[in-house]
């Protein structure tokens, strides 16, 4: 509803504006111009994000420390703290990073933003900056047309720095040419009065913009005409600081949990600092001013009056909340709450797909892969119970004799597996091939190709519960028939599937690339024992009249079961936790610690 009323406004108000006022053609087209250079440059360093981001980010915050640093650092080469933000919820979507290293990256990336201003007002107010544009553009768009991938980000990146350098051009002289016929200083309001009307002005041209960099160097050229007083542009400051939040709650709303936490965190953050400096606002322009006549800025210098206050602003806020991000994140976490689904009748969902991130191919592939996990964690359940084993018992160290001998798989009480399968595994299955066709749009083909071997992964889970499904039901009768031979035969099925699902268990849990090799061979070398035909068996005991007929067939057709069970499953082992390793830029250890993180291991 609020999108519906704010479009039409914005076209109205800026419909308004041309009619009024010739000038102000320029300074629309100025703001315009910086916003699509700040689309470009996002374009532009995305198209490097193919891996080496990914694992610059895995590898760079797992310190508090490092985290802010690494928010700073990448605001600052980016000039965009949206899209920091933006990325930074699509890792914690694909469960790359944590919640406490993604508001450490916010924290730094808040920083980050002061570049911005130091550069404007240090560089692009005083030069003649549309004369460093044009090469740009001209030199980005000739790289943007080539097939290389590298290239064309080049090319975007140097395209998005022109615009940006026009846009500030145009708002300079916009607002230049806009003084003689408005005096928007004339519109000054002193006092705290003065102080939250512009604050609300700053928020609400965050809003409409989405971008605080852009309301910033709005300010800024304002400023630098006397268009707005050095106190207002103060709180105008403050106001594009609470109004970036809206940016990171919107890009929240597709994501997981953690998303929506981080957005949280960001939002509080922003909040709680700028009522700080409201509460301490004399005493910040008095240290703004110290510090200006320390560095050498001229008292009538309030263009970098500004972008000193901006940066203390700034910093003040990130070593204020330093020592309560583990409360915040308790905080959130108690707060914003996730459902738990398990094997209380209700339906089971994805935990790692989310339109977030689809943001990039890498995030897209690890959720996907995590996704999977998900789906292997549910199939193992609903398999061990298919065969009337503990799970516990499976993942222990008790001797295979014991595991089938063990109370609970005398129960005759049998596990409805058709329930299990329609709420633990076909939703998520079906999420995770629909998610998988939007993603691979973005993908390289080599990613494409991994992608592939993941489908059939999950269809080869998918098939292990029907089989089970199919085997389920003699495996109980004759399990504890008082014949002993048939029984002998069941149990020996139940023992060998109970072997191979540890073997998988072990596969899944473990990073030596030796151990998954060895009980990956070990296995396929064990499915042959499922053909009691060529191996004689059945013969045997139906040559002796040891079993019936019915008995007979019953076992052959189920030996199949347990085949194609037990084929289905080493497949999907192979994929899942060794050949997708090997493929992708995350190993074992990566993928691993993701997975302690979000308790699937």
């Amino acid at each position: 509803m609020l999108r519906r009323i704010l479009l039409p406004t914005i076209l109205v108000i800026l419909g308004y504006g041309f009619w009024i006022s010739p000038d102000f053609k320029e300074i629309a087209a100025g703001v315009s111009i910086f916003l699509f250079g700040m689309l470009t440059l996002e374009e532009g360093f995305k198209a490097f994000s193919g891996g080496t981001l990914e694992k610059i980010l895995q590898k760079s915050t797992d310190k508090l420390y490092k985290s802010i640093s690494f928010g700073f650092v990448a605001t600052a080469i980016m000039q965009s703290s949206s899209l920091v933000s933006v990325l930074t919820i699509s890792f914690i979507g694909a469960g790359l990073i944590g919640l406490t290293q993604g508001i450490g990256i916010i924290l730094g990336a808040n920083i980050g933003t002061t570049t911005g201003a130091w550069l404007m007002a240090g560089f692009g107010l005083k030069v003649k900056i549309s004369a460093y544009a044009m090469p740009m553009l001209a030199f980005g768009i000739v790289l943007i047309f080539q097939k290389s991938k590298p290239l064309k980000g080049v090319g975007y990146i140097l395209s998005g720095l022109g615009f940006l350098f026009l846009g500030i051009h145009y708002m300079k002289d916009g607002f230049e040419a806009f003084k003689a016929t408005v005096d928007l200083a004339s519109f000054a309001v002193d006092g705290f009065k003065g102080i939250l009307i512009f604050i609300g002005v700053g928020i609400l041209a965050t809003v409409v913009m989405q971008s605080s960099h852009a309301t910033i160097v709005l300010i800024l050229a304002a400023l630098s005409v006397g268009q707005i007083t050095y106190e207002n542009a103060l709180a105008l400051t403050i106001g594009a600081n609470i109004g970036t939040t809206i940016t990171a709650v919107i890009g929240s709303l597709s994501s997981n949990i953690d998303g929506k936490r981080l957005a949280g965190a960001h939002f509080i953050f922003n909040l709680v600092t700028a009522f700080v400096a409201i509460a301490i606002m004399d005493q910040i322009i008095y240290i703004v001013e110290i510090i200006s006549e320390s560095i050498g800025i001229a008292k009538d210098n309030h263009t970098l009056k500004l972008a000193v206050f901006d940066t203390l602003f700034k910093v003040m806020g990130v070593v204020l909340f330093i020592p309560f991000i583990d409360k915040l994140v308790n905080f959130l976490t108690k707060t914003i709450k996730t459902t738990k689904t398990r094997l209380d009748g209700e339906y089971d969902h994805v935990k790692f797909l989310n339109d977030s991130v689809l943001e990039l191919p890498s995030t897209s592939m690890a959720a996907i892969i995590l996704e999977t996990r998900h789906l292997y964690d549910n199939s193992f359940e609903i398999i061990t119970h298919g065969l009337n084993i503990k799970r516990s018992n499976i993942t222990s160290s008790m001797p295979l004799d014991e595991v089938i001998l063990d109370l609970y798989s005398k129960q005759k009480q049998t596990v409805d597996i058709d329930e299990f399968y329609n709420k633990r595994i076909k939703g998520i299955y079906g999420e995770i091939i629909d998610f998988s066709t939007k993603a691979q749009s973005q993908m390289s083909p080599d990613d494409i190709e991994v992608l592939y071997k993941l489908k059939l992964a999950n269809r080869d889970m998918v098939e292990a519960v029907k089989d089970t499904k199919q085997l389920q039901k003699n495996l109980l009768k004759y399990s504890n028939s008082t014949n002993g031979h048939i029984k002998e035969q069941y149990n020996k099925i139940r023992k060998d599937l109970a072997e191979l699902l540890r073997d998988i268990n072990t596969i899944a849990t473990t990073n030596e690339d030796d151990m998954i090799l060895l009980l990956l061979s070990k296995a396929k070398v064990h499915t042959k024992k499922y053909d009691i035909l060529a191996n004689g068996t059945l013969d045997n005991l139906i040559r002796h009249s040891l079993i019936t007929n019915e008995m007979a067939t019953s076992l052959m057709n189920d030996s199949a079961y347990a085949y194609d069970i037990s084929k289905n499953l080493i497949d999907m082992a192979e994929i899942t936790f060794s050949t997708v390793n090997e493929e992708m830029s995350m190993d074992s250890d990566d993928i691993k610690s993701i997975l302690d993180q979000k308790d699937i291991a």
